[in-house]
């Protein structure tokens, strides 16, 4: 089962063969530029060099760290898997669930952003479509789906994250189904 560590991996050796430099290139490219804020050094990625969002956003994060520049998880490990940290402790039960929600979400494109938030990743394509956050017993994932009525199964995330529009309680491995993967391709498909 794939691992955030292993899916952020291959999104740099991805965007590595994409674009035609190594990483450490492109971060000297960009303290060369003498940009420094996150959002200058995504936009000129993308507009001098191509890059799609979710390529520029990886690469910026990087480069930055390397710089010293600081993200919110500046002083964790950027070698660790960032899911280790949400899933310490008591949560450690629900990552299995994790694991195989990451594989679902990985065979939807390789143009996903994985970000690691304080609390839980954020999935972004050119704009953010899912999220996923443990909690002690399940798994949330909030989704992103105007005008999709909500179900039993998929609720409204009104009162979870008003950000999104659905959420989804993922109880076990077997509920990481086709159903669920659909809505986040769906969601997907939508943030393009």
């Amino acid at each position: 089962m794939a691992t955030v560590e292993e899916g952020l991996k291959s999104q740099v050796r991805n965007i590595e063969t994409k674009y035609g430099r190594p990483i450490s290139s492109w971060a000297d490219l960009i303290r060369a530029s003498g940009k420094t804020k996150h959002n200058e050094v995504v936009a000129l990625l993308k507009s001098k060099y191509g890059m799609t969002h979710g390529s520029a956003h990886r690469v910026a994060l990087i480069a930055r760290e390397s710089m010293g520049g600081g993200s919110e998880l500046a002083n964790v490990d950027p070698g660790a898997d960032p899911a280790d940290r949400l899933y310490a402790g008591k949560k450690s039960a629900v990552r299995p669930i994790h694991n195989r929600l990451i594989a679902g979400i990985q065979s939807l494109g390789d143009d996903i952003e994985i970000a690691p938030k304080k609390g839980y990743l954020s999935l972004r394509r050119k704009k953010q479509f899912a999220m996923i956050q443990p909690a002690a017993t399940r798994v949330d994932v909030a989704i992103i789906l105007k005008g999709e009525p909500t179900t039993p199964r998929l609720e409204s995330a009104a009162t979870f994250n008003a950000l999104f529009t659905h959420r989804v309680r993922v109880g076990s491995v077997e509920e990481v189904d086709r159903q669920l993967v659909g809505w986040l391709r769906r969601a997907y498909d939508q943030a393009d």
